[in-house]
């Protein structure tokens, strides 16, 4: 016997899947997707934890540049007293969802400010105090 009649023989005895063969591939699915479910599921909070993050290190950014700068010309960049002050130096100002908790900022001291963000995500951010 040939090879191609060896191989037309087999095709034609095997036309599908057996169920044993069905049953292990659901088997496959099912166990990827109590796997996989959860973590996708969690994306979204992880995605507004790392916005809140990233909007913050903004605000520390910008608040060391407004100190730099108001530090070697007073009449250049913005006074800032009150974390809350912070919000108004970022381009654009500060996003919408997101609100800084209020505390007063001494002349020349670092103070550790709260970002609240959505979903109620908070991050910590450095504002540096100049009027």
């Amino acid at each position: 016997m040939s090879l191609s009649r060896y191989i037309l023989c087999f095709m034609r005895s095997h036309n599908g899947f057996t169920i044993v063969e069905l049953v292990v591939v659901l088997v496959l699915i099912g166990i990827l997707a109590v796997i996989a479910v959860p973590r996708f599921i969690d994306l979204n909070a992880s995605g507004k934890q790392a916005a809140t993050n990233g909007v913050a290190a903004s605000l520390t950014a910008v608040s060391s540049a407004n100190y730099a700068k108001r530090l070697a010309n007073s009449s250049a960049g913005s006074a800032v007293t009150n974390c809350t002050s912070v919000g108004a130096l970022l381009s654009g100002g500060l996003p919408s969802g997101y609100s800084i908790t209020s505390a007063a900022v001494s002349d020349g001291v670092r103070v550790t400010c709260t970002l609240n963000g959505p979903s109620s995500t908070t991050a910590t951010f450095v504002a540096l105090g100049i009027t």
